[in-house]
């Protein structure tokens, strides 16, 4: 409601002249304010407490969702257990095949090797008597070859002795050479080995040594092999290796 301009006047005079009045007045509008700073205060309080609801709500979807994702950790950590559990098994077990395939191979290769001795031993006995040729002989030798020397390749050399020096006069040597990592090595394969042989071998390769200017290395190869003749190939430096290996007992 409006005041007239005499309710006005009176009003301001009032103020001007009543002490009492005018500190009434005064307290009166500051309560106003503090009660307009409360409102104020109280909505901001309102405001600030729906935000916390909000907030909070937010965290118990937040914590419901941990709690999923924890659920479906332990699942997973229980599943990659049971798989770390098969996959020892399956490693256990893959040891197991290993080992028995292990023995399986040595004893494959045990039996293997003595095939070999065997079909040397028959090829030894064969040539002996006559059943089998030199050449046949001597490609059943082969691998005794490469076990003594490494693969390589074995050439025929043939040498003209002028000076008799293998046989005592003139003659043409025929001589099986491997050429490998500039050693020269003169191979002899026989079926019996004797001190002859040795000494035949050791002249060729005096042969060989003059004619073509390289010491070689001498090997015999040999099937049966006369006990005096391993005396001979040591003072002379003639490798003998016989067929069938003397693996004792």
């Amino acid at each position: 409601m409006a005041l007239s301009a005499k309710e006005k006047e009176r009003f301001l005079r009032a103020v001007e002249e009543d002490r009492e009045f005018r500190l009434a007045l005064m307290g009166l509008l500051g309560m106003k304010e503090i009660l307009e700073r409360i409102i104020r205060l109280e909505e901001r309080f309102a405001r600030l407490e729906e935000r916390q609801q909000k907030l909070e709500e937010r965290f118990a979807r937040l914590e419901e969702r941990f709690a999923i994702l924890e659920e479906r950790q332990q699942r997973l950590e229980e599943r990659f257990a049971e798989l770390e559990e098969k996959f020892a098994r399956i490693e256990e077990r893959q040891m197991r095949l290993e080992e028995r395939q292990q023995k399986l191979e040595e004893r494959f290769a045990r039996v293997e090797e003595e095939l070999r001795d065997l079909r040397r031993v028959v090829a030894v006995i064969g040539h002996r008597f006559g059943v089998i040729s030199e050449s046949a002989f001597r490609q059943a030798m082969r691998y005794v070859v490469e076990e003594a020397l490494g693969a390589g390749k074995v050439e025929k050399v043939v040498i003209r002795d002028e000076e008799g020096i293998v046989y005592g006069h003139p003659s043409i040597v025929e001589v099986d050479v491997l050429v490998k990592d500039r050693k020269h090595v003169l191979i002899e394969v026989k079926s019996r080995v004797s001190r002859s042989d040795v000494a035949e071998i050791y002249r060729i390769g005096e042969l060989y040594r003059k004619v073509k200017g390289v010491r070689p290395e001498l090997l015999i190869v040999g099937g049966l092999i006369d006990p005096d003749a391993y005396g001979l190939a040591a003072k002379l430096g003639v490798e003998i290796v016989p067929v069938v290996r003397d693996t004792g007992p």
